[in-house]
């Protein structure tokens, strides 16, 4: 089964590097860099904590960044260890440097989705349906740059929304135990 899965995530790697081009090059290593370490949703934390009526929110977005952190890049990448798709190829064909550290689970996609979540129970549609454009947009750019294969992102997708709603439970519970102590 795993055999077949890698056949399937080369095949996609190998068709999307038919739309290379220098200019969607640069787009995608921009969009990729907007997720590096999470920092275009630590961005979008700022003005949600201006506002003390979404304030709650900017929280469970740290909440549902934290969590997933700690659950894709400080365990389950260690526990696949799965080397990238980039390890692959000769130096010429990179886009971007080669990363060090393993490919399973995407960590811009889990940390995108896991966001993304969070808006889409918590914020207005305007505001969830951005964070999900740009959401996939960060998650295709890496399967575009060969630094993650398909199912790096899918799940990635899975650990960002079940983190997401974790952190909203979490959330939940504690606003509950704040107002009612218990």
């Amino acid at each position: 089964m795993f055999k077949r899965i890698q056949y399937i995530d080369d095949l996609v790697i190998n068709w999307i590097g038919r739309l290379h081009t220098p200019i969607l090059n640069k787009i995608m290593v921009v969009t990729s860099q907007l997720g590096t370490k999470g920092a275009i949703w630590l961005l979008l934390c700022i003005p949600f904590m201006v506002n003390p009526s979404t304030r709650v929110i900017a929280v469970n977005f740290l909440v549902a960044l934290g969590l997933t952190s700690a659950c894709g890049e400080g365990i389950i990448k260690h526990l696949v260890c799965r080397m990238r798709p980039c390890h692959k190829l000769e130096d010429d064909e990179l886009i971007v440097k080669r990363p060090d550290f393993y490919s399973f689970p995407s960590g811009h996609t889990a940390s995108s989705f896991s966001v993304f979540a969070v808006a889409l129970f918590r914020c207005d549609q305007p505001v969830w349906i951005s964070i999900l454009v740009l959401a996939v947009l960060i998650s295709f750019s890496r399967i575009y740059l060969r630094v993650h294969y398909l199912t790096d992102v899918l799940c990635g997708i899975v650990l960002g929304i079940v983190c997401g709603c974790i952190s909203i439970r979490i959330m939940d519970q504690l606003i509950v135990g704040i107002l009612f102590g218990s």
